[in-house]
């Protein structure tokens, strides 16, 4: 009885805190807590021996002696060029009976080009066609070019000449106005054709042609196609509304939803097929079924 309000002694059991963990507890959770202090520690070690590594590395590159020039860019070789052909032996021929006519002569590639004045362009070709030593018997071409910009005289006309017993070419050329120049039917019968194609699409009147008409487009066609001043784009012109039939309000309203679609009228052969369907009579869309 007298033992019980005598305090406890010192390191007896009663005298541990109740919430305190057992000795054995404590024991083992000192291993773990040092065992990932350690990785961290080999973490940041190896963090530092790789940003060593990479300063190193840096160093030694700006020590290094620096990288040889890069060669030169070789700059790329001009093409060949015109050159002037006044002392070739048929362009002297014709300077000798022509004179000024023969305005220059430049040979491009071993091709010869031979600039003639606009008013002695057919006795030229003539002159051409019956040379002695290269007859120039084949018009292989006839042809023309818009320079806009030249006001005075904005096409040439080029000639492509052939000599087909000789095997050689010379290409004429004749810078005109809307004047013209002078047709070679009489010289090549085979210009009709090729100097009615100029006209037609470059609008170049050639005088004292057996028939000059268009060859291509409707006769009474407006422009020529083949300037360079000619729009691209499609232009319902006078001649689209010249030729197309009266609509009836049923038929504007169809045209009206075809155009909704993305489609312009006449502008490629199904369209044109349309007029002809409205002039038949026929029904153009059938009907919803």
């Amino acid at each position: 009885m007298a033992q019980e309000g005598k305090p406890p002694e010192p390191g007896s059991q009663t005298d541990a805190p109740a919430n305190a963990a057992p000795p054995d507890e404590a024991r083992a959770d000192s291993p773990s807590l040092s065992a990932d202090a350690e990785k961290d520690a080999q973490v940041e070690a190896a963090k530092a021996r790789v940003a060593a590594a990479k300063e190193a590395a840096q160093k030694a590159a700006q020590k290094a002696a620096p990288a040889a020039p890069k060669p030169p860019v070789k700059k790329k070789e001009e093409g060949p060029k015109p050159v002037d052909a006044s002392n070739h032996p048929l362009v002297k021929r014709l300077k000798g009976k022509f004179g000024d006519a023969i305005i220059e002569a430049s040979e491009f590639l071993g091709q010869l080009s031979i600039r003639v004045g606009r008013a002695r362009i057919a006795e030229v070709c003539n002159a051409l066609k019956n040379d002695s030593q290269t007859p120039f018997d084949y018009l292989s071409d006839l042809t023309c070019v818009h320079y806009p910009d030249n006001r005075e005289a904005p096409f040439e006309v080029v000639y492509n000449l052939y000599s087909i017993s000789k095997n050689e070419r010379v290409r004429l050329k004749v810078a005109t106005s809307g004047d013209g120049v002078e047709s070679v039917t009489s010289v090549w019968p085979t210009a009709d054709w090729l100097e009615r194609e100029v006209y037609d699409l470059f609008g170049v009147v050639f005088r004292n042609h057996p028939d000059l008409r268009r060859i291509l487009l409707p006769p009474d066609w407006d422009g020529h196609p083949l300037r360079k001043d000619y729009p691209l784009e499609f232009v319902e012109n006078r001649w689209t509304e010249n030729h197309l039939p009266e609509f009836t309000d049923v038929q504007k309203e169809q045209l009206e939803q075809r155009r909704a679609y993305g489609l312009e009228m006449l502008s490629v052969p199904q369209e044109r097929e349309v007029r002809e369907l409205f002039r038949s009579g026929k029904e153009v869309m059938p009907k919803d079924k």
